[in-house]
């Protein structure tokens, strides 16, 4: 397979592992497949809740943490492929975690959950790939037009989550529930038609990588048929035993019923798709389970407003507390029937 070159720096096979927080994809997922030959990625969300301060000090727990996971999937790679980090604009520490991340050496910066429009501000030029995650033509319009009109950079390559994407979602809740959304597919024709003029301008390509849904060898052949350099993809990646979550996690993810999958309303004001575990159930019963403890994650959170605390219910799902956490996942859950290994899953995709 021939390398896939990304403003100057080389990719072995084109793959990014998704960012799953909080703590589903740290320094041993991340260094895993990039030591594959791809694009491994942290997830920034809280990922110091593992540190013995974070609940007295979370801000400086997620950095410190943070430093060292980069510097574990550094040694983990060898230097093949690169560590990226997963960076949401929601998030409070969000210009801090990039900087951070930026200064102990990380190769690309990723970001969503809201639109990065000031992202090249925290990322000198030269010092890491910077790339959005959209959902539409008309988001990345949005922010290619404001980093070339405010810093003169563009995009080094796009994430494009389709509405089959675990996790947070870039589309309306009503259209989600409805079925209505545009297929990544579709999305996908627009989307290379919008970057192609900002590939002319700057003389390189703004190489694109399709995310929600993507599961074996064939959806990625049909997605670079459509013109995506590659795919991103994170729900098959989560059991594997690179995995950084535990093996409870990990099975409550193998042993989901398809059928048990829902749109939820986030506290990060996006709604997003989950296993409907006791927690999800509660809130669907009774509205609300009131925080008892603020990590200070999400900028708009407020709370004593809040449905529940996402932080909390992170946390308790990476630990394997099938009661009280929150398991974000991807439509394709229901194929997710065993245990493997990261070299081994990215042999079976045909890298």
């Amino acid at each position: 397979m021939a390398l896939l070159s990304i403003h100057g720096k080389e990719l072995k096979i084109p793959l990014i592992q998704g960012g799953m927080g909080v703590g589903v994809s740290l320094e041993k997922l991340a260094g895993a497949v990039a030591k594959c030959g791809g694009i491994g990625c942290i997830s920034t969300a809280d990922c110091g809740y593992r540190e013995d301060d974070f609940m007295k000090n979370p801000e400086e727990a997620n950095l410190w943490a943070l430093k060292k996971e980069i510097q574990k999937a550094k040694e983990i790679s060898q230097g093949i492929g690169m560590v990226a980090i997963n960076a949401m604009v929601a998030t409070q520490q969000y210009a801090e975690a990039v900087k951070t991340a930026v200064e102990s050496g990380i190769d690309a910066v990723i970001s969503g959950a809201g639109l990065p429009l000031d992202l090249p501000e925290f990322v000198p030029e030269g010092k890491a790939l910077i790339a959005p995650i959209v959902s539409s033509d008309r988001a990345f319009k949005v922010i290619a037009k404001s980093w070339e009109r405010n810093y003169h950079r563009f995009p080094d390559f796009v994430v494009l989550e389709g509405p089959k994407a675990g996790g947070h979602l870039g589309f309306k809740e009503k259209e989600l529930l409805e079925g209505t959304c545009q297929s990544v597919t579709e999305i996908l024709r627009n989307l290379v038609e919008a970057v192609k003029p900002y590939e002319e301008a700057i003389g390189r390509k703004i190489p694109i990588f399709a995310a929600g849904g993507i599961w074996d060898k064939s959806d990625i052949e049909e997605v670079q048929d459509l013109g995506a350099a590659g795919v991103q993809m994170a729900t098959r990646f989560i059991a594997t035993e690179e995995c950084d979550a535990s093996q409870a996690y990990k099975d409550t993810l193998i042993n989901a019923d398809p059928e048990e999958v829902h749109i939820i309303h986030s506290p990060v004001g996006m709604p997003g798709r989950a296993v409907a575990t006791p927690l999800i159930k509660r809130l669907e019963s009774i509205g609300r389970i009131a925080p008892t403890h603020c990590s200070r994650c999400i900028k708009t959170c407020n709370p004593a407003q809040v449905p529940y605390c996402i932080t909390k219910a992170l946390i308790e799902a990476v630990k394997g507390n099938y009661e009280e956490g929150l398991f974000f996942t991807g439509s394709n859950v229901g194929k997710l029937t065993g245990m493997t290994t990261v070299p081994e899953l990215v042999k079976e995709l045909g890298f």
